[in-house]
């Protein structure tokens, strides 16, 4: 059977400036994950006018982080980074596909993850997996020995950067109003990816309805420009 894990990447390190910059380089909007395509149903509440001002978007965004899909993706990609065989990490993916809250959830999650894993494998080896976005992201970073802790953090950071990014183009919100907004939800960030220390699979739950109805929702909106 294939060994999913990246065993012929390199063992665990003490160098964390060379973690930061290779997460740095697979969390960038430069890496080709078509990050910049997916607003995890954000279009939608822009359309119905839930989110209009910067305000309105950092409430949103602190509620998807703090009890929605941020906390889940925080909790699979831990799961994922401590898997030691191939049966593992499947159950670990399978479950991270059957939390998908829609569609177009799954898809986001899908095929950036394909991406990540293509991409890593292309340019550091390991095996070409299709998995989604946290779960590739977790087994990537224990194949490198990458911190756990600052993987999920920096992930997060991430994520919430896309989708300010996704906001100032769609509201239209100004970039330095987007920045404010990132700024003040980087603490949360940390707090919503430490606290998942602990956590398991068992933990995985979400109370963001507003965001799963309104990435429900998307699927069938017209027009649009993102393709969550």
């Amino acid at each position: 059977m294939a060994e999913l894990i990246l065993t012929n990447m390199s063992q665990p390190h003490m160098n964390i400036e060379r973690d930061i910059l290779t997460l740095t380089q697979w969390l960038s909007p430069a890496f080709p994950l078509g990050s910049f395509a997916y607003s995890h149903g954000l279009e939608t509440a822009i359309q119905t006018g839930q989110i209009e001002t910067a305000p309105d978007l950092e409430n949103w965004l602190r509620d998807v982080l703090e009890f929605g899909s941020g906390r889940n993706d925080c909790i699979i990609l831990r799961a994922a980074y401590h898997c030691g065989d191939n049966d593992s990490l499947k159950l670990v993916d399978q479950t991270a596909r059957a939390f998908a809250a829609s569609k177009e959830r799954l898809m986001e999650a899908d095929l950036q993850g394909s991406a990540l894993g293509q991409t890593i494998s292309a340019i550091w080896g390991g095996e070409d997996m299709a998995l989604t976005l946290p779960v590739a992201l977790g087994n990537a970073a224990a194949g490198m020995g990458i911190d756990a802790e600052l993987t999920t953090k920096m992930y997060l950071h991430a994520f919430a950067s896309n989708l300010v990014s996704a906001t100032v183009r769609a509201v239209p919100l100004g970039q330095t109003e987007g920045q404010r907004v990132l700024a003040a939800l980087t603490p949360l960030c940390e707090s919503v990816a430490a606290k998942s220390a602990h956590d398991t699979l068992e933990d995985l739950q979400s109370t963001a309805f507003l965001s799963d109805i309104a990435a429900m929702q998307h699927e069938t909106l017209q027009p649009r420009i993102f393709r969550s």
